[in-house]
């Protein structure tokens, strides 16, 4: 039984992001990314200017005037959510936890992709699969999908990007939209990464904190990685030891552009104090160009 905060939250997030979905997104979702293929709509007479191979050659001859085949785009895709549900994602130093930001850009997505009728999937991983709900469609669907991102606990605390991969490639035998949604706090997952791209369409979506970028010079606190529970003493009113953090996390953030870059995936990076939308509807507008 999920609790009043809990349905408030997600009627909060179910509102908030099919009105951005009506208002801004409306037609760039559509243009973004398109279907599987062709396919036969109908026939018609030959008019000139047509290309002589559209030609149907067999209702040509019974109806001694020339006819040609009209195609239509295949239209309706799989669109995949493969979110990071390791610990990690229980920190945020603004409003909302970077978990609280994967949810409502999962649900966006998934407004998105319903509107346009294509089905929406999710499986969710820490170092193993924790969830997984095959593509399906339907509003009903989007709760689901919204409500077990939020609410869902994990069995394990640590990441491995190489779970949700390889069973993203297991079980969704179709080319398929995906959105790797994490901060990448991982190892080795860099060829699974580049054989899901070639397999599927994959977008990756780091999420980050201002926190993780840069620490505040307040004296001695003490760190914990949510993952291993390990817990160092930091002095931040040392500068060296400030420049040094930030130096560290730029070299980590650069190793992801160049690895997103140098395979061919597209990226939306998503902080947890700026809006998403704007970098999420430039990507839109890339891929629609590209098409």
């Amino acid at each position: 039984m999920l609790s009043p905060e809990v349905m408030k939250q997600i009627r909060y997030i179910q509102l908030r992001t099919g009105r951005m979905v009506n208002e801004l997104l409306q037609g760039s979702y559509h243009s973004a990314f398109k279907g599987q293929g062709m396919e036969f709509d109908q026939v018609r007479e030959y008019e000139p200017g047509d290309d002589i191979r559209s030609i149907d050659w067999n209702v040509t001859a019974r109806m001694d005037a020339p006819f040609v085949k009209q195609f239509v785009e295949e239209r309706e895709v799989t669109v995949m959510l493969v979110v990071d549900i390791s610990a990690s994602g229980v920190f945020g130093s603004q409003q909302k936890l970077k978990r609280e930001i994967a949810a409502e850009f999962a649900a966006v997505i998934a407004y998105s992709a319903i509107r346009n009728k294509d089905k929406i999937g999710l499986i969710m991983f820490s170092d193993q699969v924790e969830l997984y709900i095959p593509p399906r469609k339907g509003r009903n669907h989007i709760w689901q999908v919204i409500r077990d991102i939020l609410t869902f606990r994990p069995q394990h605390r640590k990441t491995d990007l190489n779970a949700g991969l390889n069973y993203l490639n297991k079980v969704i035998k179709r080319k398929a939209i995906t959105f790797l949604i994490s901060d990448f706090l991982a190892q080795d997952y860099e060829k699974v990464l580049r054989l899901s791209n070639r397999r599927h369409d994959l977008i990756a979506v780091p999420i980050v904190d201002p926190r993780e970028r840069e620490l505040p010079p307040v004296g001695l606190i003490e760190l914990q990685d949510p993952e291993t529970g390990q817990t160092v003493l930091v002095d931040t009113f040392n500068r060296k030891v400030r420049e040094r953090f930030r130096r560290q996390r730029e070299d980590y953030e650069d190793r992801l552009r160049t690895l997103f870059q140098r395979s061919g995936i597209d990226t939306i990076w998503v902080h947890t104090d700026q809006s998403y939308i704007v970098p999420l509807v430039r990507l839109f507008q890339r891929r629609g160009q590209r098409r």
